[in-house]
């Protein structure tokens, strides 16, 4: 959600900028701009996507060593030039120009302010505000890195900020407080000659694979000559410099048509990579989880699973296995609710907050809220080390399904997955629920799940030719029960976020409770099929389906002896996984929703009015 780059260089900065522009499209956006500077000051915007900005950019000539830029998900105003970052400010000689991720929560009260000291407004954003902030302090004498530590604490809410100054040139100034913003150092490391600032390290690897993660509060001023970085009081800080392991070949699209297909078909691999600490393992350590895992799970008498999205139906799927293995009863909140309700804390509480960023804005202020009632013991699930999620948990646990660029997530779930699978085992095991033959029986399985989900994707050409059929409907329901009534839950969000197909799921059971009103032959109905206890009632939910001229779409197990038929079609995944069963069903779910978007037409890696790190509430 919006993305910032900085750069300062001795050379033209406007190829990193765009590239890095181009690197953060996932993160999801609706206009784009560049703010440089070369003597005079030169801004050049665009509504659409980053090559509509290059081509402007092109077209301007616009060549210059110091610069910011941005993509925009439009918050506060409409989808215009106008709204579009950077904003500037200038007046009595000053000029200063700003990109902004994030919300800044006391705008409208600062706008009355700054208007009454006579600065005009020409966009309908939040952001507008701390353009004309840092001018004015600016005009008082600050210099532009004492501008945004004075910004900073007028500010209120979440936010990125990067910023330049027409009178300091080769001098870019960010500050961050809610939203990820990360400091490379150029020259090998050395920050000699060129440095840089960016809401995403994917940005900045066509430049530098040295970064320093900023924190809550910092304000940090990049030239040729060095950088120097400041905490929320002011003091001056180090931050530790590290060298990302994030490949460039990661993030590029090699074979594939879609980042989604790539991911997708990344499976096996991330699966792997999250489970490699406990493939050769005999047995599993609370230690997987950090330090003190093993006392907080001692203590442990409850589980609390806050989360949004896809990472809400992992918590759910989670709820069924912890319950069932390990004896604990769980709660599972959607992030953005449980904040704003009047809950109870119930001491020796384990919170768990799933991310695949680690920036969810909602995820981390309901972890916040919790830890304000008390609730201290707290786990993370996340795809990124440094994320404030990570840092602000007690313990945590890495899933390793490296870089995700498709908004819809697909490898980020599965790996969630099979470290909350990995997460029952080990509680069952501290509460002495999980003998030690049964614990060799799931270790088996979780070492053969990569290669039980790369034969699930050769189901690929079944579920294109389902697709097909699926392009010209309107509405379809997903049907599931039990364990995988979340996996239906995943893959109707699937089917919306990328075709903009109506979607619906509902456990199986709850047909005959209203939504078999909805059934006719238009209505295409995705079962998700397992061999497992509950496949004689959803046999009875089928017939009901059949019964009122719907036409079913089943990913059954072998065995389980649904045979296809008018108004039934089948396609068999093979053996059924056991306690691992939902992660193999969502596979052919996602595959569906990625070859229904193509047939639609639809631009699958960038859905129409989402992003990829809701970094907002």
């Amino acid at each position: 959600m919006c993305g910032i780059v900085g750069a300062v260089a001795q050379r033209n900065v406007v190829p990193i900028l765009i590239e890095g522009l181009r690197k953060l499209e996932y993160r999801g956006y609706d206009s784009a701009g560049i703010a440089i500077m070369n003597g005079t000051m030169e801004r050049v915007r665009a509504v659409g996507r980053v090559a509509d900005l290059e081509a402007r950019a092109r077209d301007a000539r616009a060549d210059a060593p110091t610069g910011i830029a941005h993509t925009r998900w439009a918050t506060h105003g409409g989808v215009n030039e106008k709204n579009a970052h950077p904003h500037f400010s200038a007046g009595g000689g000053i000029e200063v120009s700003v990109v902004h991720n994030g919300i800044i929560e006391n705008h409208e009260a600062l706008r009355r302010r700054l208007i009454e000291a006579g600065y005009q407004f020409t966009s309908d954003t939040d952001t507008e505000v701390i353009a004309h902030l840092l001018h004015s302090h600016v005009a008082t004498g600050s210099s532009l890195f004492e501008a945004m530590q004075q910004a900073a604490r007028e500010l209120e809410g979440a936010y990125a900020i990067a910023a330049i100054n027409k009178s300091e040139p080769n001098v870019v100034v960010g500050s961050r407080r809610g939203s990820p913003l990360l400091l490379g150092i150029g020259n090998s490391g050395s920050g000699k000659g060129e440095n840089f600032l960016a809401s995403d390290t994917s940005a900045l690897l066509q430049v530098t694979k040295y970064v320093a993660y900023l924190e809550e509060g910092d304000v940090v001023q990049i030239r040729l000559d060095g950088y120097s970085i400041v905490d929320r009081d002011g003091h001056p800080v180090e931050r530790p410099i590290v060298e990302s392991q994030l490949s460039s070949d990661a993030i590029e699209l090699g074979k594939y048509r879609h980042f989604m297909q790539k991911e997708i078909f990344e499976q096996p691999g991330a699966v792997a990579n999250t489970l490699e600490m406990v493939m050769n393992a005999a047995s599993l350590s609370a230690g997987l989880f950090g330090a003190e895992a093993a006392d907080v799970f001692t203590r442990t008498k409850q589980i609390l699973i806050l989360a949004c999205g896809t990472s809400y139906h992992a918590g759910c799927v989670a709820k069924y296995w912890i319950e069932s293995i390990a004896g604990l009863p769980v709660s599972v909140e959607i992030a953005s609710e449980y904040r704003y309700r009047d809950s109870v804390a119930l001491a020796d509480t384990l919170v768990i907050t799933i991310s695949q960023s680690g920036e969810t804005a909602d995820t981390i202020a309901a972890l916040q809220h919790a830890k304000s009632l008390g609730l201290r013991d707290t786990l993370s699930i996340c795809n990124v080390p440094e994320s404030a999620l990570i840092r602000q948990s007690r313990l945590r646990f890495l899933t390793r399904a490296g870089p995700e660029i498709g908004v819809a997530s697909t490898k980020a779930f599965t790996t969630q997955l099979a470290s909350l699978f990995v997460l029952a085992l080990v509680l069952a095991r501290q509460r002495k629920r999980l003998s030690s033959a049964r614990e060799k029986e799931l270790l088996a399985q979780l070492r053969h799940l990569p290669a039980a989900i790369a034969r699930v994707l050769e189901c690929e050409p079944a579920v294109r030719h389902w697709a097909n059929r699926f392009a010209p409907k309107q509405h379809a329901l997903f049907l599931g029960r039990g364990v995988h009534f979340p996996i239906a839950l995943e893959g109707a969000l699937k089917l919306k976020e990328i075709t903009y197909i109506h979607a619906e799921a509902y456990a199986a059971g709850e047909l005959k409770h209203g939504p078999l009103a909805l059934v006719d032959s238009e209505m295409p109905v995705v079962v998700v099929a397992p061999n497992d206890a509950l496949i004689g009632k959803l046999k009875s939910n089928l017939q009901e389906v059949k019964a009122r001229g719907g036409e079913l779409f089943v990913f059954a197990d072998k065995d389980t002896h649904i045979e296809p038929e008018d108004r039934i079609n089948i396609i068999n995944l093979g053996d059924h996984a056991g306690l691992l069963s939902p992660i193999l069903h969502v596979i052919p779910l996602q595959l569906l929703a990625y070859h229904a978007a193509l047939a639609r037409g639809t631009d699958v890696d960038k859905p129409r009015n989402l992003a990829k790190s809701v970094t907002v509430e």
